[in-house]
């Protein structure tokens, strides 16, 4: 690779990143604005409409642009370190630029007060049609960047026949096969039904089935944000803890299993809607609980890297190998609190898939609690800490305000626990998700509640501060950071020998085609179903 070339791609990646972080500032200022509204504190502003313009800004800003920003970044870094070839630059900025201009669409119909759909856009909720279409271009632009992902698989193909793909770029190529069969849900919800409603095109739209569309896309989405979490925890965590990767081929099962399983399980989302038949919510239930075994297998995993980096560096006891590892590193201490947050929120996970015990929980605080803590900081916080490794590799620029970076981390998982926990507990009490005031209009239920809240605001306060803090260090390090000569990028080695041939979990096709196949099994019926019964279809409406 040519040394323009070199840094015509390092722009291109770095451009990404600049967008992710862009959106993620705002995405937290937009937070604590809710969290001290909810615990009725007088704000400047603090109004209904204002409260929910910041929920719909902050859910797309974080879900949705955040998170495929930083995604796309991360993939075409990895494809440069991995193949150590030019990758098409015109392609690559075409994607990046149709994906800021859907995104600038978007986020102006939000903030504009036109769009108030919330991070789900359920109809008869109506947003203008700029959000619908803004939202399609960003989904557009990430399809291009997965035709040069694919296209880098193809490459190791053809120039390395018989060879398995390179860890970190098979983590990212499941994250690829995911994100398109997600996204096809999507685009059939946008296309078919969001875009020709929002511009008059038909007067009235099933909201039954639209949710359907979008769950058929927002439950994957949520392995699309983990997958490339999981592959900094496989392929770079135990590199930097000092040791090496437990189980190269237990790594891979783990990227396949997610590519099998991650779609046929969106109706857990619906289990009070009506017209889906209970069967098939049935069925979503036990294929949603499939999905956890990847994630148990990755904590065993990972664990065991961790603690022969622990053992690697002297530990001899039971657990001294915990104190072995590099707390005081940003990054390692970023995934570690990820991880740790990440297991604590599971267990929430499994109630809120079970067919019975949902009803409890549904629509409430708990919800919210349940989402930051598991994706919500174990994607976050990792993708802040790489961030912090990244950055020096793709600029030269050293690392600013380091003790401000090895704090953020720690301030992040306090605030985090307060703000999680604080929303289970509300959420068990009755408290409904999305209030703008936890008063509740003076509903003597409310009084349970409403001390908790302060405590939830004061956590979102903690998570601020924690957001400012990596915004500051980032910022410095890019504008400011003394230069010097970029680290290479490597990744961790597994314990045994390498994988030199490719075997069960390296056949993409044939797991693509399975999954294709689960998904009609899982979304044929219960959609035929509500397309055959008698609909009359929902006018729009715009609250503000």
């Amino acid at each position: 690779m040519s040394t323009a070339q070199d840094r015509q791609e390092n722009k291109l990646a770095i451009a990404n990143f600049a967008v992710a972080i862009a959106a993620f500032g705002i995405g937290a200022l937009m937070a604590m604005m809710q969290a001290l509204s909810r615990a009725d504190f007088d704000i400047p502003l603090r109004s209904p409409k204002v409260y929910y313009v910041s929920v719909t800004a902050h859910g797309v800003l974080m879900g949705l642009v955040f998170t495929t920003f930083f995604i796309m970044g991360l993939g075409l870094v990895i494809v440069r370190s991995v193949l150590k070839e030019d990758i098409a630059p015109r392609l690559g900025w075409a994607s990046f630029w149709i994906a800021l201009f859907g995104t600038l669409m978007t986020t102006v119909a939000i903030l504009s007060g036109t769009s108030t759909v919330l991070y789900t856009f359920y109809p008869p909720l109506q947003a203008h049609p700029t959000f619908y279409i803004g939202a399609t271009l960003l989904v557009v632009g990430s399809w291009l960047w997965c035709v040069i992902m694919l296209d880098a698989a193809r490459r190791w193909r053809r120039d390395q026949p018989g060879t398995p793909l390179p860890l970190p770029l098979h983590g990212m190529i499941a994250t690829v096969i995911v994100w398109l069969l997600a996204t096809s849900g999507l685009a059939i919800e946008s296309l078919g039904m969001l875009i020709p409603w929002s511009l008059g095109w038909v007067d009235t739209i099933d909201p039954v089935l639209a949710r359907t569309y979008m769950w058929w896309f927002g439950h994957p989405l949520t392995y699309f944000w983990l997958l490339p979490a999981y592959v900094i925890w496989y392929t770079i965590l135990p590199r930097v803890a000092g040791g090496r990767l437990f189980s190269e081929s237990l790594t891979r099962m783990v990227f396949m299993l997610f590519v099998l399983f991650s779609t046929p399980v969106g109706l857990h989302h619906q289990f009070t809607d009506p017209g889906i038949p209970a069967s098939w919510k049935l069925a979503h239930t036990f294929s949603t609980y499939v999905i956890l075994f990847p994630s148990l297998v990755t904590a065993f995993t990972v664990i065991a890297s961790l603690e022969v980096a622990g053992r690697m560096r002297g530990a001899r006891g039971l657990f001294d190998w915990l104190l072995k590892l590099p707390w005081r590193d940003p990054f390692f201490a970023s995934v570690a609190l990820a991880m740790l947050t990440f297991a604590v929120g599971g267990f929430g996970g499994a109630i809120n898939a079970a067919y019975a015990m949902n009803t409890m929980v549904h629509n409430t605080a708990w919800i919210m609690g349940h989402f930051h803590l598991t994706v919500g900081t174990a994607v976050a916080l990792t993708f802040m800490g790489a961030t912090y490794w990244l950055l020096p590799r793709l600029t030269g620029r050293e690392l600013m305000f380091r003790r401000l970076a090895l704090s953020q981390p720690y301030l992040w998982f306090v605030g985090m626990v307060l703000f999680g926990m604080t929303n289970h507990l509300t959420g068990v009490l009755g408290m409904p998700r999305r209030v703008y005031s936890a008063a509740y209009e003076g509903a003597p239920q409310a009084q349970a509640w409403q001390s908790w809240t302060h405590l939830s605001a004061i956590g979102g306060i903690i998570l601020f501060a924690s957001s400012l803090a990596f915004l500051i260090v980032v910022i410095a390090t890019f504008t400011l950071g003394r230069r010097g000569e970029r680290q290479p990028i490597r990744y961790a080695l597994p314990l045994a020998a390498p994988m030199t041939e490719r075997g069960l979990w390296d056949r993409f096709l044939i797991f693509s085609i399975i999954a294709v196949a689960l998904i009609a099994i899982g979304y044929y019926p219960p959609i035929s179903h509500l397309l055959e019964l008698e609909r009359f279809g929902s006018l729009p409406f715009k609250p503000f």
